[in-house]
């Protein structure tokens, strides 16, 4: 136990070390590579949107089917 616990702070300082010692990459992420993360994003959240609209949807939708007939 005494070991893991060893390596746990080895590594959080060793990951300390490496972010507040880093430099900036200095590199160019051009119009064509933006778009496509924004599109990327949204289409994940469009598409997580319609997920949870079906499975809310199903149920209630049977409710309202089940109550009429």
């Amino acid at each position: 136990m005494k070991q893991l616990s060893t390596f746990g702070t080895l590594f959080i300082l060793s990951l300390l070390l490496v972010l507040l010692t880093s430099q900036p990459a200095m590199a160019y992420v051009g119009p064509g590579a933006g778009l496509a993360a924004i599109g990327a994003f949204f289409a994940l959240v469009a598409g997580i949107l319609a997920a949870l609209f079906g499975f809310l949807w199903y149920p209630v939708k049977r409710l309202y089917c089940l109550r009429w007939q």
